[in-house]
């Protein structure tokens, strides 16, 4: 009976833990339809640094930085003006909005690197011996035409990473240098560059100068020119009436098509020409377009062309890469007939590299090439 009612008493207790063990499980949650909320942001801790955002507007501007005292009784507050260099002013990097005023003695002006969006003429009232500015990277839009009349001595103009839409005019016929790249340059007045008959770098890449912008003489005065760059543009035709004193002309990442046949005659110094990145084919190159007598570097990378064009016998380095080349015939593309006599140096080729990679090629190199560019040190295929 005993045993009985241990039994009992056991089997009550089991049940009643497993009763209370079931209230204490949690119950599911039904699903639900709305959508979670999207997760807070979490604060960046003091030691964290914060990405620094492009000013936008004149009241998100830092505030200027001055520079230290200076011995220098006209030296403007906001530049430096070192003791061992009298004649420069360094004003870069100051958060500036407007040109100070530039004292009489200073001949290097440096302001890149701030926040100025136009020029005045008040500015260089008294800075007529100036002949070095550089007004790199900032926000320049406008300039007055009178600044350029008080500075007839300035040779050296560096304005590129501005937002120009248009060559400044009354530049100072003085000039030497003029870097205008990797702005908003539409429009090229047809005297931009009237009397500039001392310039010799002409720096335009960059920029959104199309064929109807450049007029038939606007390169006419520039009689002494020796580099112009007019990459990256949107240039359909080769610019007219290059002077033919002309050395380096770079012409990259237009949509060039083709060349007039005598384009490069009358050239006499020409060494550099660059085409890459055009729409350059075998129908848009006259065959000897090519044969100039002073031309040592070429590039036609990435058009399509299927041939290799002729070239002078003059010629070092020769880029051809990635095109529809299929073949390569040096018996064809040959300058010169090979006699034999490879001491005889006016009748051997001066090819001495040849970049052909990224064209429909495979190796070997043909044995004519090999026999006819002696010079060759590197071929790429």
């Amino acid at each position: 009976m005993k045993a009985g009612l241990g039994y009992c008493s056991l089997l009550v207790l089991l049940l009643t833990t497993d009763v209370l063990g079931q209230r204490a499980r949690p119950r599911p949650k039904p699903p639900t339809t709305r959508k979670p909320s999207p997760p807070v942001p979490k604060r960046p801790s003091p030691s964290t640094p914060k990405k620094e955002l492009e000013p936008q507007e004149p009241t998100d501007f830092p505030p200027p930085i001055l520079g230290p005292p200076s011995s220098f009784a006209d030296c403007p507050r906001e530049c430096f003006c070192p003791p061992s260099y009298p004649n420069a002013l360094y004003c870069e990097n100051r958060n500036l909005r407007k040109v100070p005023i530039i004292p009489f003695r200073t001949h290097y002006l440096y302001l890149q690197n701030n926040y100025i969006d136009s020029v005045s003429a008040d500015s260089f009232n008294n800075a007529t011996d100036l002949k070095w500015i550089n007004l790199g990277n900032n926000r320049v839009r406008s300039i007055d035409k009178q600044v350029f009349e008080k500075l007839p001595n300035l040779l050296y103009l560096y304005m590129e990473r501005n937002q120009l839409k248009e060559v400044p005019s009354a530049l100072p016929t003085s000039l030497e240098q003029l870097r205008l790249s990797r702005n908003q340059i539409s429009k090229v007045a047809p005297g931009a560059f009237s009397k500039m008959e001392h310039l010799v770098l002409l720096d335009l890449h960059h920029n959104k100068i199309s064929d109807s912008n450049l007029g038939k003489n606007v390169f006419k005065d520039l009689k002494n020119l020796i580099q112009l760059n007019l990459a990256h543009n949107i240039l359909r035709k080769m610019p007219p009436n290059i002077p033919n004193s002309i050395f380096q002309l770079f012409l990259d990442r237009n949509n060039i098509e083709d060349i007039p046949e005598n384009y490069f005659k009358d050239f006499s110094n020409l060494a550099f020409v660059r085409l890459n990145y055009n729409q350059l084919s075998d129908k848009g190159l006259p065959k000897m377009v090519f044969n100039v007598s002073t031309l040592l570097d070429l590039h036609l990378a990435h058009n399509q062309l299927s041939t290799v064009p002729l070239f002078n016998g003059h010629l070092e380095h020769l880029h051809l890469n990635n095109n529809n080349i299929e073949s390569l015939n040096g018996t064809e593309i040959c300058p010169f007939k090979p006699n034999g006599d490879v001491h005889d140096n006016d009748s051997v080729p001066r090819l001495r590299y040849l970049r052909l990679d990224g064209n429909h090629l495979s190796p070997p190199v043909p044995m004519d090439v090999i026999m006819c560019f002696r010079h060759l040190h590197s071929i790429v295929i």
